[in-house]
């Protein structure tokens, strides 16, 4: 029996060079970008997707499964507000 690994998840602030994908990923979640300094998610190279941790605002990508990933965004949030 076999076992799919799961691709790596990286949390990092959003950088001026995502702003394309962020367009893209706020398209697919038919949002806008939120405003703000931004945490993004980002496995197998593409965003999935992105946090404002001073409002919560959140979109991310419908076509994955971004329920854990979004949950991540928001604790790392979190963590952020109280630091």
């Amino acid at each position: 029996m076999s076992f799919a690994q799961a691709a790596p998840i990286f949390i990092r602030p959003a950088q001026g060079s995502d702003v394309g994908a962020l367009r893209r990923l706020a398209e697919l979640d038919s949002a806008h970008v939120p405003g703000g300094a931004l945490l993004v998610a980002e496995t197998d190279g593409a965003l999935v997707a992105a946090h404002d941790p001073a409002t919560g605002a959140t979109i991310a990508d419908p076509f994955r499964h971004t329920a854990a990933v979004v949950e991540l965004l928001q604790l790392r949030g979190a963590l952020l507000r109280t630091s």
